[in-house]
C-alpha cells in the first residue's frame, strides 16, 4: 500500500509541476507578446490545464491527419499545429485573448521553450519500469 501512495504522490507532483511549468510559459508570452492577455491568474492556470489536454487529445490527430503536409514542409508545418493549439484553447476560453495565427504561433515557441528549458530540469516525471528475474 505504501507503494502505491509513492507513486500517487509522485505522478500528482509531476503533474502540478508541468501545469505550473505549462502557465508560466503563457504568462510569459502574455508579458512578451501584445496579442495576448488573460483576465486573470485563475483563467491562466485553467489555459495551461486546457492546453495539456487539447495537446495530448487532439494534437496528435491532427499531426497524423497532416502528416504529408508536414513532410512536405519538413517538419515546419508543426509550428503551425502548435499555434493552431493555443488559438483553439483561446477559442474555448472567453477569458484567453489572442490576436490572430501568428501570435499564437509565436507563443507556442514560447511555452515550448519554457517546457523544454524546465523538463531538462525537472525530469519526464514517473516511468513504467518491468522486472524480470532470470527463471521466468
Amino acid at each position: 500500500m505504501v507503494v502505491q501512495e509513492n507513486r500517487y504522490t509522485c505522478v500528482v507532483k509531476t503533474f502540478v509541476s508541468r501545469l505550473v511549468i505549462t502557465a508560466f510559459g503563457l504568462w510569459l508570452a502574455d508579458m512578451l507578446l501584445d496579442g495576448i492577455s488573460f483576465d486573470g491568474a485563475a483563467p491562466l492556470f485553467l489555459g495551461a490545464l486546457l492546453l495539456g489536454f487539447v495537446n495530448a487529445i487532439v494534437r496528435p490527430i491532427l499531426i497524423f491527419l497532416t502528416f504529408p503536409f508536414t513532410l512536405l514542409t519538413l517538419g515546419l508545418f508543426l509550428f503551425v499545429i502548435n499555434g493552431l493549439m493555443i488559438y483553439l484553447v483561446a477559442w474555448m476560453m472567453p477569458s484567453f485573448h489572442v490576436g490572430g495565427l501568428m501570435t499564437a504561433i509565436q507563443a507556442s515557441i514560447i511555452v515550448g521553450i519554457i517546457g523544454g528549458l524546465a523538463n531538462s530540469y525537472v525530469g519526464e516525471g514517473p516511468k513504467v519500469q518491468v522486472w524480470r528475474t532470470k527463471g521466468q
